[in-house]
């Protein structure tokens, strides 16, 4: 039972890392107990927790609920859970739901894939299985629970952002995983269009004008009143807050809803493309 590596050249991660090894380091010490004996007590080898203490690896939170019943911290340890929930996913992701959660309205266009927020489980591991170069075992089972996490903020509640999204045709018509995994994604998406907080709409093939040629990108609108664009592209993500940029993509992003088939005419749409997988 190995724990996650630490990414050197992430500081946040570093800072959080040193701050939990520090602790643990403390609480077995003053129990009295050698890394040798901690280990064998909760059921680690000495080297593992010789790195935990170092800061060299992330201690997983089975290793930390063990540790608190061994050292009687009475839950003083097993809470360093939380400190470490989110810094296992990469910082590009980090840095994404942290926007997302500043979020009043996020607004996205997409011509290449499902939005990573609508995304069912079996889709995003098939998106993530086409890169190349792959993904080790590892790195792909960090990034679809990554994408899982940030769709906590797409429920419906009033409390949580309004969404727009717009899907060029060709991403429900893109099988990604095969016709089971397509199937199961458009089921997902005919259910998130009901939500009261979220608009969704395609961009059909056969529109002979569509202002996101360019490609995918979104806008998100914070709670302070400003605004931040996002465009992922070729190995390069890129937050974009100068005011000219913004006002670009604030008119693509207008342009192209208009240009869309309305939410209820994209409902229907793709329940058409849902029963076309049925044949």
């Amino acid at each position: 039972m190995s724990d996650w590596d630490v990414e050197a050249d992430d500081d946040e991660v570093g800072a959080v890392i040193r701050a939990v090894a520090r602790q643990l380091k403390l609480w077995r010490e003053a129990a009295g107990l050698t890394q040798a004996e901690f280990g064998a007590a909760i059921g680690y080898g000495e080297e593992l927790v010789s790195s935990v203490e170092r800061g060299r690896r992330i201690p997983r939170p089975e290793y930390l609920d063990r540790a608190d019943e061994v050292l009687e911290a009475g839950g003083k340890v097993a809470a360093m859970k939380g400190d470490l929930a989110e810094i296992r996913y990469p910082k590009k992701v980090r840095d994404v739901k942290r926007l997302e959660a500043e979020a009043v309205e996020i607004c996205s266009y997409n011509n290449s894939v499902i939005d990573g927020l609508l995304q069912t489980e079996e889709y995003a591991r098939a998106v993530f299985n086409s890169r190349r170069p792959p993904f080790t075992e590892e790195e792909l089972e960090q990034q679809v629970a990554a994408r899982l996490a940030r769709q906590e903020i797409v429920d419906g509640s009033a409390a949580l952002p309004v969404f727009s999204f717009v899907q060029c045709e060709s991403t429900l018509r893109r099988p990604y995983g095969g016709r089971m995994v397509m199937r199961k994604q458009l089921e997902r998406l005919l259910q998130l269009g009901q939500l009261r907080n979220v608009d969704l709409q395609i961009m059909p093939l056969e529109r002979e004008g569509n202002t996101g040629v360019d490609g995918p990108f979104r806008v998100l609108r914070l709670r302070d009143g400003t605004a931040v664009g996002y465009n992922e592209v070729q190995l390069v993500s890129r937050a974009i807050t100068e005011p000219k940029l913004l006002q670009v993509l604030d008119i693509r992003c207008g342009a192209i809803r208009a240009q869309a088939l309305t939410p209820q005419g994209s409902l229907a749409f793709i329940e058409k493309v849902l029963g076309e997988t049925k044949t």
